[in-house]
């Protein structure tokens, strides 16, 4: 299916090229230049359905698979699934690249053990799997043994991380968690739970494309490529929707937007409460929608009264004309107007508030449940393997180091795991981890903390596809196959488009890599643990579990999705608003955070300001890249293959920084950066610098990403935690700029 002008070509900057790299690059990388090949144009001998595993989102692609000269077959090519509600047939320039990851020859080809070197010093000998699984068995099990099953954790962040969520619970422990909680998505799930009873959940259930304004706050919709909403994003556009971005940074999406408010750093709270002002002191919410489904208002209206855009000026930056002509805007679109909830909301500590205020505002504009603003998602019921009871109840996850910390965190903490494993934290620390996909290098806060928490550790085995980081810190590193070459479990999420998608395998595993789901079962094999893994493989697995569930197997396996009703969502469409809050209605006064000694209505407290000389440092993503699980890709490194600071022009000019110069960011616990290249711009403030996330990294075996830009991550030592549910605001991080000689 082709591409719309607007669609992904122009939101995504550089993302024409990526598109491309799915048709043609792929023989470079076999080494089968000059070999007659089939045309990897061509639609495959066979075409295999499942779904991407180069983000979270999921999208549903199709992988070309050819048999060549040589008799082995290869994906040639992955294109967008149009049957799959994610996808709907085209795909965001990283999905086109998954052959990147399935041939880089920087994979982790066998298993390693570490020898007598020290942790973090990256010598490894190459083992046979049995001698593999029969070291990490005994050790996760000697653990057990001396300190009981909670002392073991899994840190997971993948699908597949499903069977060795089954496999810790099987042990007896609930110490599960994944960096995409703490570190991301937590406070925006709380914020709206606490406001509307629901949290936003993921793929968001939103409806960018009727949307007649779209408020977008730090949320880089066409460089944070979530491939469904960029294409609904697109649409809007299209359609004349009105975009207004808050950003300190002059993004992708600003660049499409009627509005660009360019605000200062950690003052977002006090622009909500301006906005709501205006809103209310000039009646322009949806009174009857208030009235009908919310509690609160008054005590809303009161606070807000003295919040006027006159007060939120000289805090934000931003003018108070300015202020009501963006608030006017959004209200008269509405109930179509959509404050989207992003992604990353770990910014300041008060974050849990800061999405509450864009859930109220949201609540004002009366867009929760209605058309052009927040979708009410249904979701297919899967029916469970039936699996044998587990022989003990797991204790609570052990993630705070002190009784009554975080009290509304609804999932379990990595970095409260990461900090009840450093001696001393606590009475019980936690012994043995398991670490599932996810580089806590670079995806924890304070690196420094989690070296110390590993070294402390009795044992750590890492299950990884690429030689990150975290291995290098592992005792066992055992190589995972790539999503194309592996069945994992289905998947059923609540979406506007109920659906089950089925991840099955392309091409046989290379070299001695094996999938999740083998490891798991071995293990359980030789723990004692054999009777809560029956089936014979993953295939099995899902077969009884769609069959269970009344689901046609044969359907889903050839086209990878199977839909079901599409129900209302929308009051709209007749749907009946319902809200799982304390009094059943929109809360915009919350007596939970007033029980709790929060303030029941957000209010604006200053941040910390960067000391003189030092910029603060934020962060952000590159259209082509997911973090840094990409950035060693080389067919995606061919669009963007090194980051750049963004200073502020006129900042740059006098500091005698130009264009292009080389130089070091230092912190304020002057950790340094590597040398990284400076973009003199005017598209940022002149308190921050800008850089995309996930480079600088340390990893050796990662060949090509190797000290390649600068880390983000080795200059967050520092980060506020949200006490309301235990999130890592990292945006409280300072630098300053050094020439590199």
């Amino acid at each position: 299916m082709s591409l719309s002008r607007r669609e992904f070509i122009k939101i995504g900057a550089g993302a024409t090229a990526a598109v491309g790299l799915g048709s043609g690059l792929v023989t470079q990388w076999w080494g089968l230049d000059n070999n007659p090949i089939p045309n990897p144009n061509t639609e495959g001998d066979r075409i295999v359905p499942t779904f991407c595993e180069l983000c979270f989102w999921k999208c549903g692609v199709l992988a070309h698979v050819k048999k060549g000269p040589d008799g082995q077959e290869r994906v040639v090519k992955i294109t967008g699934n149009p049957d799959h509600p994610l996808s709907r047939g085209k795909l965001c320039p990283r999905g086109t690249g998954g052959t990147g990851l399935l041939y880089d020859p920087d994979r982790l080809k066998q298993p390693l053990v570490r020898t007598k070197s020290k942790r973090g010093e990256d010598i490894f000998e190459a083992v046979s799997w049995e001698t593999a699984l029969d070291e990490v068995a005994a050790k996760l099990m000697k653990v057990k043994e001396e300190h009981g099953p909670e002392a073991l954790a899994l840190f997971s962040h993948g699908f597949g991380g499903s069977w060795f969520k089954h496999l810790l619970k099987a042990m007896g422990s609930k110490n599960i968690a994944a960096p995409s909680y703490a570190q991301c998505r937590g406070p925006r799930e709380v914020g709206y739970w606490l406001t509307f009873g629901s949290g936003i959940g993921s793929p968001e259930a939103v409806d960018a494309e009727h949307a007649r304004c779209i408020v977008l706050m730090g949320s880089h919709l066409g460089e944070n490529m979530h491939n469904t909403h960029v294409q609904d994003f697109s649409r809007a556009i299209d359609r004349g929707a009105d975009i207004i971005v808050v950003d300190p940074r002059y993004s992708t999406a600003a660049s499409k937007a009627r509005h660009w408010l360019p605000i200062k750093p950690g003052t977002d709270i006090a622009l909500l409460l301006a906005w709501m002002h205006v809103i209310i002191t000039e009646k322009r919410y949806d009174a009857d929608y208030i009235q009908k489904h919310a509690i609160g208002f008054d005590e809303l209206k009161k606070h807000v009264e003295a919040k006027t855009p006159e007060w939120a000026y000289p805090i934000t930056g931003i003018r108070p004309e300015k202020i009501r002509e963006t608030a006017r805007l959004m209200a008269g679109a509405a109930p179509a107007t959509l404050i989207h909830p992003g992604r990353r909301s770990t910014w300041y500590g008060d974050d849990t508030q800061r999405e509450r205020g864009k859930a109220i505002l949201a609540a004002l504009l009366g867009s929760w449940g209605r058309e052009g603003g927040y979708l009410i998602p249904s979701k297919m019921s899967v029916q469970p393997y039936p699996d044998q009871p587990y022989a003990q109840t797991p204790k609570a996850a052990l993630d705070r180091v002190k009784e009554g910390l975080y009290p509304l965190a609804d999932e379990t903490l990595a970095s409260g795991l990461c900090d009840i494993s450093v001696p001393g934290e606590a009475a019980m620390n936690l012994k043995g981890w398991i670490v599932y996909g996810t580089n806590l290098i670079q995806s924890l806060p304070d690196y420094r903390k989690t070296v110390k928490a590993i070294q402390a550790l009795d044992f750590i085995v890492t299950v990884d596809v690429l030689p990150a980081e975290i291995c290098g810190w592992s005792d066992v590193v055992l190589p995972e196959s790539t999503y194309l070459e592996r069945t994992d479990d289905l998947w059923n999420p609540g979406y506007r488009e109920p659906f089950v998608a089925m991840r099955q395998q392309a091409v046989e595993p290379l070299y001695q890599s094996k999938p999740g789901w083998w490891m798991a079962k071995e293990l359980a094999n030789r723990m004692g643990l054999a009777a809560y893994f029956p089936w014979k493989d993953s295939l099995e697995y899902v077969r009884e579990r769609a069959t269970r569930s009344g689901l046609d197997f044969d359907t889903l396996q050839a086209k990878g999705v199977v839909k079901g009703a599409v129900v209302p969502t929308t009051e709209e469409q007749g749907l009946t608003l319902s809200f799982d809050t304390e009094s059943g209605k929109i809360e915009l006064y919350n007596q939970t955070l007033k029980n709790l000694g929060f303030d029941p209505i957000p209010d604006y407290y200053p941040v910390e300001e960067p000391p003189a000389g030092s910029f603060r440092l934020i962060t952000g993503r590159a259209p082509m890249h997911t973090f840094g699980r990409t950035t060693n890709n080389r067919f995606l490194s061919e669009c963007y293959d090194e980051n750049e600071v963004w200073v502020n022009a006129d900042v740059a000019k006098g500091l005698g920084f130009k264009n292009g110069d080389r130089v070091i960011l230092v912190n304020q616990d002057e950790v340094r950066s590597e040398p990284i290249s400076l973009r003199a711009t005017q598209r940022v403030r002149g308190d921050a610098v800008y850089i995309v996330h996930g480079y600088g990294h340390t990893a050796e075996g990662l060949k090509f990403a190797y000290k390649r830009g600068a880390s983000d991550s080795l200059l967050t030592t520092n980060y506020k935690v949200d006490p309301i549910m235990g999130g890592t605001g990292m945006n409280v991080n300072f630098v300053r700029i050094e020439g590199v000689a």
